[in-house]
């Protein structure tokens, strides 16, 4: 009687020493809140949690010089363990010529993207995060081009590196570098380019809405392009917040302007 006392002491302990364990892993896991891109948005929240999910939705109208174009978007991430985000989204794309004031010139299924990310170094006493990723982008031919043989045009391996930075209560910095490795089933090539985005926001105090800058920067070719976005996002409630994004073209003399909106829902 004696001894199957002491056992069960015993296991009650073990038992109490890994219930300890356990929450106090969770609550040591560190998560530093960093203001992220509305444009190019990140896969999943820096340092995620098990069990986040999250759908966006995006609508983007670009004025050129010939033609606008109208762009939507449609992407869920969700967090399976702590710190890994994973993300699908598809891509359309619609265009109006107006010298011709035909409704449209052309539709397309632009893009599927299947993305992940992980971060993996997360620091409360810096405010710093860093993460990499990577994106699978399949690329598809116009909808009136498309038969059996010319569905998919082809595709893009994009791995890329992301580091984020809390300066005190209310400033936020991230940078995302990346080279995309373009690969056209059609021409038979391969072309790649690079592409350095970085950001600077500012936390409006008392509130989660933000204001900020994100500067969009490419290399093709030894052709440098940079575009220019204001924006700000409003915090509807805890789990809706809408995204207002403008955009400046600093060197493409096609583009005019564009405007983008997003809204995100947290399932």
């Amino acid at each position: 009687m004696k001894l199957i006392k002491q056992k069960y002491y015993r296991i009650t302990f073990i038992s109490f020493l890994f219930s300890c364990t356990v929450n106090a892993q969770q609550k040591e896991l560190p998560k530093v809140h960093h203001a992220e891109p509305l444009y190019l948005d990140l896969v999943r929240d820096l340092g995620a949690r098990k069990g986040e999910k999250e759908v966006n939705v995006g609508m983007e109208f670009a004025k050129h010089k010939n033609y606008n174009e109208f762009m939507y978007l449609a992407e869920y991430e969700f967090a399976p363990v702590n710190r890994l985000g994973l993300e699908v989204e598809a891509d359309f794309s619609f265009y109006g010529n107006k010298k011709s004031r035909a409704k449209s010139m052309s539709h397309q299924l632009e893009a599927l993207r299947f993305s992940s990310q992980y971060s993996f170094f997360v620091s409360e006493k810096t405010q710093t995060t860093f993460a990499v990723g990577y994106s699978q982008i399949v690329d598809f031919n116009d909808f009136n081009k498309m038969n059996s043989k010319q569905v998919i045009a082809g595709t893009n391996y994009n791995p890329f590196f992301i580091a984020a930075k809390k300066w005190g209560n209310n400033w936020h910095t991230l940078l995302f570098f990346s080279p995309i490795i373009e690969q056209s089933f059609e021409e038979k090539n391969v072309e790649m380019r690079w592409e350095l985005n970085s950001s600077i926001y500012y936390n409006l105090p008392g509130t989660s809405h933000y204001v900020g800058l994100e500067f969009n920067e490419a290399l093709d070719d030894s052709e440098f392009s940079m575009v220019i976005h204001p924006e700000v996002k409003i915090k509807m409630n805890n789990q809706l917040a809408v995204g207002l994004v403008n955009g400046f073209s600093i060197n493409h003399h096609s583009e005019d302007f564009s405007l983008f909106g997003r809204v995100i829902y947290e399932l």
